[in-house]
C-alpha cells in the first residue's frame, strides 16, 4: 500500500500525577509529581504514526480555549496535517486526569469536551484527505454515530480501517465486518466476546471469535508479552520487547500508529506487528502520552536488536 495514515478521533490535554502507589477509594496520596502533556487516543495514534515515519493527517475537534491552539501547534511539530482539526466555539478541549504508580500502572478519567463535537458532518468535510489514505485509524473516544460513519466511509472508499476498540463499547457485527483490522487488549476482547482471556488457549478462542465477526485481521495486545495475531489460516503470538516500564498510558495508541505505518510501507503482517510491539515497548519507558512516542530510528534499532 501507499498513501497517508489518516487518524480520526480524540485529542486531550493530559494532567498527570506520578506517585508511589494509586490511592484507594476515599484515600489521598501525597507527594506526587505533576506534569501536563498532550494526549488523547486519536492524537496519540497520529503522533505515534508520524514519529514511526508515516505521512499522517488528523481529523478531530478542539475547543476555543487556550489548549485548542496548543494542541494544533503541537501536532504540526511532528509534521501532521491539521487542516481538518476543527476549533469549536463554547466548549473546552478534551481533558484527561491520569494517576500513575511506581510500576507504570495507571488510572484515567476523561472529560470529552470538544471531542464529542466531532460529527459525521465534520468527517465528510475531511473526505478529501480520507480519500488519500491507505489506512484509516479510529478509536472510541468520539460519539458512536461519528465512529460508525468513519468506519462506513472508509469501507465504502476501499480503505483499510483499523479500529482500536478503546475505551470498549458495543459494536454490531455489521460494523465489525467493515474493518480491515481490529486491535483490542485482553479486557476489550473479553468485552466483545464474553469469553475469558487469561491464557494463550483463551486468547486464541477469543481472537477466533472476533475474526468470525468479520474483521480481516484481529490483534490482541498482551502488554509486555507482545501481541496475538489472528488472520484466516494463522494465529499466534508476536513476542514483545523487554524494557523497564515507567508509564504505560499510551502504549496501545502508539502500537496502532506504528502498525498502520508498517502496513502502509508494505511490511508483512507479522513484521508490522513486531515493529508496532517495539514502538509500544519504547513508549512505556518515558512519562506522558505523546512525549513517550518513539522515533523511527529508535524503533528500528530495537527491532534489529532481537
Amino acid at each position: 500500500m501507499a498513501g497517508k495514515v489518516v487518524v480520526v478521533g480524540s485529542s486531550n490535554i493530559d494532567l498527570i500525577m506520578k506517585m508511589d502507589r494509586l490511592p484507594r477509594p476515599g484515600e489521598t496520596v501525597t507527594e506526587a509529581e505533576f506534569a501536563q502533556v498532550f494526549g488523547g487516543k486519536g492524537a496519540n495514534q497520529a503522533v505515534g504514526a508520524a514519529r514511526a515515519g508515516g505521512d499522517v493527517a488528523f481529523v478531530s475537534c478542539v475547543g476555543d480555549d487556550a489548549y485548542g491552539g496548543q494542541v494544533i501547534e503541537n501536532l504540526k511539530k511532528d509534521g501532521i496535517d491539521t487542516r481538518h482539526v476543527f476549533r469549536e466555539e463554547g466548549v473546552a478541549s478534551g481533558t484527561a486526569l491520569i494517576m500513575i504508580d511506581a510500576s507504570g500502572e495507571n488510572c484515567i478519567s476523561v472529560a470529552p469536551g470538544a471531542n464529542y463535537r466531532l460529527t459525521p458532518a465534520h468527517v465528510d468535510r475531511a473526505r478529501d484527505v480520507i480519500e488519500e489514505a491507505a489506512v484509516v485509524i479510529a478509536q472510541c473516544e468520539i460519539l458512536p454515530e461519528t465512529l460508525d460513519h468513519v468506519i462506513d466511509l472508509g469501507f465504502r472508499l476501499g480503505k483499510l480501517v483499523l479500529l482500536n476498540l478503546a475505551p470498549a463499547r458495543p459494536l454490531d457485527d455489521a460494523t465489525l465486518g467493515k474493518l480491515g483490522a481490529l486491535a483490542v487488549n485482553e479486557t476489550e476482547a473479553e468485552f466483545l466476546t464474553g469469553l475469558p482471556v487469561r491464557n494463550d488457549t483463551e486468547v486464541q478462542a477469543a481472537a477466533g471469535a472476533l475474526l468470525g465477526k468479520g474483521p480481516k485481521i484481529v490483534i490482541v495486545t498482551l502488554g509486555a508479552r507482545g501481541a496475538w495475531v489472528a488472520v484466516e489460516g494463522h494465529q499466534g503470538l508476536v513476542p514483545g520487547f523487554e524494557v523497564d516500564p515507567v508509564d504505560t498510558t499510551a502504549a496501545g495508541d502508539v502500537h496502532c500508529g506504528a502498525l498502520a505505518v508498517g502496513l502502509v510501507e508494505g511490511q508483512a503482517l507479522l513484521d508490522a506487528v513486531a515493529f508496532a510491539n517495539a514502538a509500544a515497548a519504547l513508549s512505556t519507558t518515558k512519562l506522558g502520552a505523546q512525549p513517550s512516542a518513539p522515533s523511527r530510528d529508535g524503533i528500528d534499532a530495537l527491532v534489529q536488536s532481537r
